[in-house]
């Protein structure tokens, strides 16, 4: 009996980037490993291999006509993270084949670098530095008539997944009042982590620091546009840390250029962004290459958590780490792959 094959097809990652040796070593035990990662597996080899395959890691196309060739197949890892339309989501959830995502791994490197730009544009840490290399810094009092302490000031998180969830442990000692808008979750569950369900205006209008840890679906793409900034205090701290296409990004330049907010981003509607792009040389803004997550450690931690639940399936264990795709939520999320490393 040959051993069964565990298909890794996983483009833009690669095993080295997301397994330490221990961790490859134990994915070896597995099965037979087949490895495409100089380029995507074809079609014909992915074919090829389906009928002996048990585990599959990568984004590779899984429509149902697939999934009729995989009859041993007993899970699906995307570990770049993101549920995309090429799966069959309702076919894997009748066939008792989950789709996981170890996308929590990126949880805490982002809110941590969230926390420290927040510190930033509240004290204007990064606008004194380069006026001071600029030749015109201001000293003392006048250095700060536009600045704010984050002890104590009103936060605001649009989205209250893994990443809202550790930025809000991480800024417990700051004693913020915290409102969340998230209308996927139940008020009991945004209560249960000490803050305040309330409506998407509520939470522009009266927050004086706005996280943006928002998926993006069918439904809300660039739904914070020209209103939803000017409902924004003046010099609000705004932080777009997760999808860009949940902003009107037009919108978004026009309340910087105009000194209405500032603003902290690290995600973009191109990556990489073009040379003349206009973001680069607005003022009231601190720029991030889509870096925050993508630590070396996140990254292991990615491996790490796929193969975990790899092996407790191969025993006949739910998984316990990775997210399960759930096929309504997975049919209105708009993911697409972008490399963070």
């Amino acid at each position: 009996m040959s051993d069964p094959i565990i298909l890794v097809d996983p483009l833009p990652r690669t095993l080295d980037l997301i397994m330490e040796p221990a961790v490859r070593a134990r994915l070896d035990k597995l099965g037979k490993v087949v490895l495409s990662e100089d380029r995507p597996m074809s079609d014909a080899e992915v074919d090829r291999l389906l009928p002996e395959t048990v585990l599959l890691f990568g984004q590779t196309a899984m429509p149902r006509a697939r999934l009729d060739r995989a009859p041993k197949l007993k899970a699906i890892f995307n570990v770049e993270t993101n549920f995309l339309p090429n799966v069959d989501y309702q076919a894997c959830q009748e066939r008792n084949i989950p789709v996981l995502s170890p996308g929590s791994a990126f949880a805490a490197p982002v809110a941590e670098a969230a926390l420290g730009m927040a510190i930033d544009l509240a004290r204007g840490i990064t606008e004194a530095d380069r006026d001071f290399r600029a030749g015109h810094e201001k000293y003392g009092l006048d250095a700060n008539t536009r600045t704010f302490r984050l002890m104590g000031a009103p936060v605001g998180l649009i989205g209250f997944g893994d990443l809202g969830r550790n930025l809000r442990d991480l800024i417990r000692p700051f004693k913020n009042r915290v409102a969340v808008y998230d209308p996927w979750l139940p008020d009991e569950i945004i209560r249960r982590h000490d803050c305040e369900p309330a409506s998407l205006d509520e939470v522009l209008s009266t927050s004086k620091v706005i996280f943006v840890f928002a998926g993006v679906t069918s439904e809300n793409q660039g739904f914070l546009g020209p209103r939803e900034f000017a409902l924004m205090q003046p010099d609000t701290a705004f932080l777009l840390m997760s999808r860009a296409a949940v902003v009107d990004f037009p919108a978004m330049l026009d309340a910087i250029r105009s000194g209405h907010i500032r603003a902290a981003i690290d995600v973009f509607p191109v990556e990489p962004v073009p040379a003349d792009d206009p973001v680069r040389s607005l003022p009231n803004v601190i720029l991030s290459a889509h870096r925050t997550g993508g630590t070396t450690d996140a990254l292991f931690a990615i491996g790490s958590m796929a193969v975990a639940d790899a092996e407790l399936i191969m025993h006949g264990l739910p998984p316990q780490l990775c997210r399960r795709a759930d096929p309504a939520v997975a049919s209105r999320l708009r993911s697409k792959p972008v490399d963070i490393t």
